[in-house]
């Protein structure tokens, strides 16, 4: 797919939810404003001012040496009023429907939440508060790492998600390794009697048949033509003989089949240890990035003198015949396979802050969700914590979710 073109309908097309507060207040002490604000405004403690009246609260996430919690200050009139003078509940509503709720114990000369505020701080907030018997309620939006990608614009985007759940993460190796001819496939043909050449029937490149007639000589001994002819199916890789030339003891012709090949793969240090015949070994052509899965067949005696490497040998099938002997291959080998309980793709991890993330998707929004790690593969990574079993993720195209999250600027407050 060219991607510059959804790129460039995503930052087109995308409608970003507004990020500003909204603050009420009615007869019955419940706030609503509906001059939405830019950037909320701050107070002495760094934390978001919610006014109504005369009463102030003043709600910050504190993250400086502990696990992300909030405090809370009271105020009347401007004037700060000790924690205990009232209470504080903030409920948060979270993509999804999930909902938090933090009530409020004096701590010092602030009021502290009664839990932890885990990743990503992107919530509806609900603020209630009571004070010498006078209620307010605040709500305000607080979103990051979030956005909003209509269907259709999505679908032309080429993001595609998928239920994350159980994956297996393989110990691999990977090889450099070398395409040959399988042995008893690969013929050198030379004359049996010196002679000159009087006929050709084939040159390089050509497929020929066990018996084929390939050139024919005339003997110098008895001055007879006799035939020279192919001993197996295969395509003639090399052609010396010239109509004629006096054929001598070099050869005229070199003949492979191709229709199968070997992997000669060179192993070093540790993994000459434990890499042995029956393994899974995956095959990529450099040329375009083609893959065979196959199983290596022998791990061979002796070390190349050269290299110090001992040489691991796989049979793959050619019969689109794109492998080529002599080409460079890349091999991976898999040592070991471990089940896991979750795990996700490498293509829908994404770098956000100081994480590594993936986007869920709940209807039309997409957001981060901060992950633990554990091992992975060439393909997929172990999930310890931040997903569950389920949760539809971004596995393609992930980089354009986080293009569009990242122009938002949306950021939580602290």
């Amino acid at each position: 797919m060219n991607l510059s073109k959804p790129f460039l309908i995503l930052g087109l097309v995308f409608a970003l939810a507004a990020c500003g507060a909204r603050e009420s207040a009615d007869e019955h002490g419940h706030g609503h404003d509906d001059h939405a604000e830019t950037e909320a405004e701050k107070g002495a403690h760094n934390g978001r001012l919610l006014r109504q009246g005369g009463l102030t609260v003043e709600l910050a996430i504190f993250e400086d040496g502990v696990p992300p919690e909030y405090r809370a200050w009271l105020y009347r009139d401007g004037k700060p009023l000790p924690p205990e003078a009232g209470s504080v509940e903030v409920v948060l509503t979270r993509l999804g429907g999930v909902t938090d709720t933090h009530r409020f114990t004096a701590r010092g000369d602030y009021l502290v939440g009664s839990g932890v505020v885990y990743e990503p701080h992107s919530f509806d907030v609900e603020v209630r508060v009571q004070v010498d018997g006078q209620s307010a309620r605040w709500t305000y939006e607080s979103y990051e790492g979030r956005t909003r990608i209509a269907a259709d614009i999505a679908t032309q985007a080429g993001i595609r998600v998928a239920a994350a759940g159980p994956g297996v993460i393989r110990d691999e190796h990977e090889l450099q390794g070398l395409l040959t001819p399988i042995e008893g496939r690969h013929a050198r043909l030379a004359a049996r009697f010196a002679g000159p050449i009087r006929s050709i029937s084939v040159g390089v490149g050509d497929a020929v048949r066990q018996g084929q007639t390939l050139a024919t000589v005339e003997s110098n001994v008895s001055l007879a033509p006799y035939t020279v002819t192919s001993p197996i199916d295969g395509v003639v890789l090399a052609r010396s003989a010239t109509v004629g030339e006096v054929a001598g003891e070099s050869p005229l012709f070199e003949i492979a089949d191709l229709s199968a090949l070997w992997v000669d793969v060179h192993l070093f240090g540790g993994d000459a240890q434990h890499i042995v015949a029956g393994l899974p070994i995956e095959v990529t052509r450099l040329s375009d990035g083609v893959s065979a899965s196959t199983t290596l067949d022998r791990v061979l005696p002796a070390t190349a003198t050269a290299s110090q490497s001992t040489v691991g040998r796989a049979r793959i099938d050619n019969a689109d015949g794109r492998w080529r002997p002599g080409a460079a291959v890349r091999a991976r080998v898999t040592v070991a396979e471990n089940a896991v309980p979750l795990a996700v793709p490498l293509a829908a991890l994404q770098r956000f802050r100081d994480w590594d993330v993936v986007f869920v998707r709940i209807g039309e929004d997409y957001e981060i969700r901060p992950l633990e790690l554990g091992r992975r593969d060439g393909v997929h990574v172990e999930v310890l914590d931040g997903l569950k079993a389920g949760d539809e993720i971004v596995v393609e195209q992930s980089y354009l979710v986080k293009a569009d999250i990242e122009k938002s600027g949306a950021s939580h407050d602290h």
